[in-house]
């Protein structure tokens, strides 16, 4: 069993979930049945985030570049969605956690983009402990150039001058800051790329990279990612602190 500090936490998760269609095919099954197995970590992993005591913990649910999968897929893909938020509305409730959504959300089913509003309107109250954000119809470079339109909409009505726009400027406009930069980033299926996942928050999150697909991700394999960034010193470009050297008495000149 793989042990983490309970006091030096990441206060921000993301998670890339990958692996899902990989898990089904390896067991001669549509993508779909994947994707509901997928489904079941997800609540895995969101009761242990609450439990251990993060902050917040993002999801990478749906790309925007997931809309060119086939129709059933989505619609699929759509249905757990809808399901998931009328199973969990009463737990997420139940243990104080908020519900948010990032992305193009406009994209997203009637019945679904309803739905998700309820949720998130419910689960807005004081004491809340955790916040699970689901990027749906999400993509960082998308997200990036809608912060970027809106800042040079601004300058053109003449709100503000271009020569004031700065990072603190443009990433008050990035919707999936909302909760903070992300501290530890996790991709599961064995890739090693970001795939437009958080790209302007993640500039100096950790990253680990787990083989295990998705479906399959359990307790212990947050814990090891957790526990290998414990183990990482975060310096944000500055130089490691230096060591500390007890004088000894018989020191040389």
């Amino acid at each position: 069993m793989v042990l983490i500090e309970a006091t030096n936490l990441p206060r921000h998760v993301g998670i890339i979930m990958d692996g899902n269609g990989r898990w089904a095919e390896q067991r001669d099954l549509a993508r779909p049945e994947g994707h509901r197995a997928g489904s079941r970590a997800v609540r895995r992993i969101v009761r242990l985030s609450r439990r251990i005591g993060l902050e917040a913990l993002t999801l990478y649910a749906f790309s925007f570049q997931n809309w060119a999968r086939p129709d059933y897929e989505v619609g699929a893909l759509m249905a757990l969605l809808q399901d998931y938020l009328h199973k969990e509305r009463a737990e997420l409730l139940e243990r104080g956690i908020r519900l948010e959504a990032v992305g193009e959300l406009s994209r997203l089913p009637a019945p679904v983009a309803t739905l998700l509003d309820q949720v998130r309107t419910d689960t807005d109250h004081p004491g809340v402990e955790m916040t699970l954000s689901l990027a749906l119809s999400y993509g960082g470079q998308e997200e990036i150039a809608s912060a970027a339109r809106m800042l040079a909409e601004r300058a053109a009505r003449g709100e503000l001058d271009p020569q004031t726009i700065d990072a603190d400027m443009l990433s008050a406009n990035i919707p999936s800051l909302r909760v903070g930069a992300p501290d530890l980033i996790i991709r599961t299926g064995g890739e090693m790329r970001l795939s437009n996942f958080l790209l302007y928050g993640s500039a100096y999150a950790e990253l680990f990279f787990s083989d295990r697909l998705w479906p399959d991700f359990t307790e212990d394999d947050l814990f090891e990612a957790i526990a290998s960034y414990q183990r990482r010193e975060r310096r944000y470009g500055k130089v490691p602190a230096p060591a500390t050297v007890e004088p000894t008495a018989n020191a040389g000149t």
